[in-house]
């Protein structure tokens, strides 16, 4: 004879949530080396940049930007001496930084302004300061304008690029 019991929502939500827990207990048998490993942060991801040498830092000049692509040609980006030191500067001085020239708003081009040490897009006016690691400082961008991440090796007076701080706009991720 079949079981004719009714049941109700709240009843029906206890039997299935404890028999998730159960199924779920039995997928995962919890061993030692469960409970040791440290678990992986989902929201980092390791890329595997390319080592770029992009000049000497001798042959830099205060405020002059130095064109270069990065992590490949189809990247254009900027590298600056600032002058002064900044955080995330490299070089001697501490002060030659570089960008991707990209806004962060709809990809257009952006131009170094030496006299204030910004990126502006002309496209829709949003600005970047070059001293504060790309922070957008108006206009319709919403986001930083991606750091490229400089080595400076002092026995060959070497500035290389190493990754990106950001995402490279029009893309899903910074290596294609």
């Amino acid at each position: 004879m079949p079981d004719t019991t009714k049941l109700n929502r709240r009843g029906f939500l206890k039997l299935s949530g404890g028999g998730g827990v159960a199924a779920a207990a039995t997928l995962v048998p919890f061993t030692s080396a469960n409970a040791q490993a440290a678990p992986a942060d989902p929201s980092k991801t390791t890329l595997n940049y390319p080592n770029k040498a992009v000049t000497a830092a001798q042959k830099l000049t205060v405020d002059a930007a130095l064109p270069f692509s990065y992590p490949d040609e189809r990247s254009p980006c900027t590298a600056i001496k600032l002058g002064s030191p900044v955080p995330g500067g490299v070089g001697p001085d501490r002060d030659i930084v570089a960008y991707s020239t990209l806004c962060t708003h709809m990809g257009c081009p952006t131009i170094y302004d030496n006299s204030t040490k910004t990126f502006k897009c002309p496209c829709h006016f949003s600005e970047f300061d070059a001293e504060k690691a790309g922070q957008m400082i108006c206009g319709q961008a919403t986001e930083n304008l991606p750091r490229v991440l400089l080595r400076y090796d002092e026995a060959s007076d070497t500035v290389s690029a190493v990754g990106i701080d950001g995402l490279i706009y029009g893309r899903q991720a910074n290596i294609i």
